[in-house]
């Protein structure tokens, strides 16, 4: 079993918002148990922790890139958001996001890269020891298509190309670039507010599904209702969730952006 340490009990209320106590008893609850611990204060309806659980507990940046048919994106973690809006932070943030590009995804890569004379692990460590506080380059992504385009968005802006959420969306086709690049840009702002899990339904993984359903479950019966009226109200719940941050194609996207022509 896990010792419940304040550290701990601080991580779950910063994930979940749930006041200290709360959050010490559903980890003692859970021996300890992070992800079990959310789930418990989801139960009990005390959380809001489906929409915060996912969240990095860091402050920081992410820096999005696209040129034509490739675009990448990474996350730089500092520990204040004062930080984050230095302009020699945000400077070490565009600098390794344009690196990103030929990293092609790969966070080893891309610390190994040349910033300037050295190494990008070894930048931000001189960076850390100049602005004096711990920084580091948490995970990177990268896209990339033969024919049509990759656009890049980001969400709370700080600077061009940088923000807290960073979304790539490639689009393979023979249309128009221009058209192809709003329409990308457009999906992407879409993607920043619903937070997909998957692009389509059947691209769901079951154990969300199962987890998602057992949690409306537990809610439905704490109502004291009769168990037809819970299935429905099961039902309900997982529709309502499917429908508002599960799956990319949960609705139409033709009241956002006009399609472009020849888009296969």
């Amino acid at each position: 079993m896990t010792a419940i340490t304040a550290s701990l009990v601080k991580e779950l209320r910063e994930k979940t918002g749930v006041g200290m106590m709360d959050c010490k008893k559903a980890l003692t609850e859970n021996g300890g148990d992070m992800e079990a611990a959310v789930d418990w204060l989801r139960k009990k309806g005390l959380s809001k922790a489906a929409k915060k659980a996912d969240r990095v507990a860091a402050e920081g940046l992410v820096g999005a890139h696209s040129t034509g048919t490739s675009g990448a994106v990474v996350e730089i973690n500092s520990e204040t958001d004062f930080v984050a809006r230095n302009e020699q932070f945000q400077k070490m943030v565009g600098d390794i996001t344009e690196l990103a590009l030929k990293a092609e995804g790969n966070l080893e890569t891309l610390l190994g890269s040349k910033l300037g004379s050295m190494a990008v692990e070894d930048y931000v460590k001189e960076m850390v020891a100049t602005i004096g506080e711990n920084m580091t380059v948490r995970r990177t992504a990268a896209l990339s298509v033969g024919e049509g385009v990759v656009s890049a968005y980001v969400h709370n802006k700080s600077a061009d190309g940088m923000g807290k959420i960073g979304v790539l969306v490639a689009l393979e086709s023979s249309g128009d670039k221009d058209k192809l690049a709003e329409f990308g840009r457009q999906l992407a702002m879409h993607v920043a507010a619903a937070n997909p899990l998957a692009l389509k339904p059947d691209e769901l993984d079951s154990t969300v599904i199962d987890r998602e359903r057992a949690i409306y479950t537990e809610q439905a019966k704490a109502s004291g209702k009769p168990p037809e009226i819970v299935e429905k109200m099961v039902e309900a719940g997982c529709a309502r969730n499917s429908s508002s941050r599960s799956y990319c194609c949960s609705r139409p996207l033709s009241s956002m952006v006009r399609q472009p022509s020849n888009k296969r």
